[in-house]
């Protein structure tokens, strides 16, 4: 489907609880299954990813888990320890800097800087090459923050353009801000569900990152989706039960909130539209992420 598979790095993200982590999982699993050698990316989480792929943690080096894909946790410190000792080159000077208690402990207080380095190491994956010179991974999948999160540690590149004087770390923002805002490059993902709240903010989260961020929201996945299954007179025949009126009216409510909720961000986003439908399963696991995965690969149109 356009925007779900359009570009190397696509940032998945939308209010917490409402399965950004589920549709980062499909994603990934959908782009190693048609063979694009694929890297999903947590930041600084308990590796739900992994644990919902049936996989071993990958930990904060990337290890590859299945043919194809490869993950990572990125962590505050292992990614400032990679991120200096790109910039610094040299080990010794890292020990003599990061390494000190005194140093470490004050680092801790400048503002941005964890954001830095969490992102910069994960776009030092987009940019990385094989000895041909073709891209290390063809699709990066970045289970990205929630809501306000995401926009502050998305947005800390150009904070730091803005802020910094002229040199090495202004020069660094500028690049990493010059591929997030690429749309050949980056698009982000965003997940809600047929309620009221999440539905809301995931029209607030589109326009903070078009405007704040400038990165470009590609598709809007719907989790959760009922859709309708019964007809008026069906559920009238079927609510005239004692056993099954109580289940048919929760049903139908719930029917109309999906209804509700689809029609409100087709009218307010111009963004394709997947619907998942609520899974049922005793366990949430490989299989269930593979159902999720098979209804994002049919995806066909739904937006404007």
């Amino acid at each position: 489907m356009p925007g779900l598979f359009d570009t190397r790095l696509l940032i998945v993200t939308g209010k917490g609880g409402v399965g950004k982590t589920t549709v980062a999982a499909a994603l990934a699993l959908s782009a190693a299954r048609a063979g694009k050698k694929t890297l999903v990316c947590e930041v600084n989480t308990q590796e739900r990813v992994t644990r919902l792929l049936g996989k071993m943690e990958a930990g904060p080096e990337v290890r590859q888990v299945d043919q194809c894909l490869w993950a990572v946790d990125v962590r505050p410190e292992e990614a400032m320890r990679e991120y200096a000792l790109m910039t610094l080159k040299f080990k010794t000077v890292y020990r003599a800097v990061f390494e000190n208690r005194v140093v470490r402990y004050f680092l801790r207080f400048l503002p941005s800087l964890q954001e830095l380095v969490l992102l910069g190491k994960i776009l030092f994956h987009e940019r990385e090459r094989d000895p041909s010179g073709a891209p290390r991974f063809d699709r990066i999948i970045v289970d990205a923050p929630a809501t306000g999160h995401a926009i502050t540690f998305f947005s800390v590149p150009q904070v730091l353009v803005d802020t910094v004087p002229a040199g090495p770390l202004q020069t660094e923002a500028a690049r990493m801000r010059d591929v997030l805002v690429d749309p050949e490059v980056t698009a982000a993902v965003l997940v809600s569900l047929p309620e009221e709240l999440p539905v809301n903010e995931t029209i607030e989260l589109d326009g903070a990152l078009r405007s704040r961020v400038r990165i470009s929201p590609s598709a809007v996945v719907l989790n959760g989706f009922i859709p309708q299954r019964f007809t008026d007179e069906e559920v009238a025949s079927l609510a005239a039960r004692p056993s099954l009126g109580p289940l048919v009216r929760v049903h139908r409510e719930r029917e109309r909130a999906s209804a509700d909720a689809l029609a409100r961000l087709h009218d307010r986003l111009w963004l394709p539209i997947v619907t998942v439908p609520r899974l049922y399963a005793e366990t949430f696991g490989p299989d269930a992420i593979a159902e999720v995965a098979r209804y994002l690969e049919g995806a066909r149109g739904g937006g404007r």
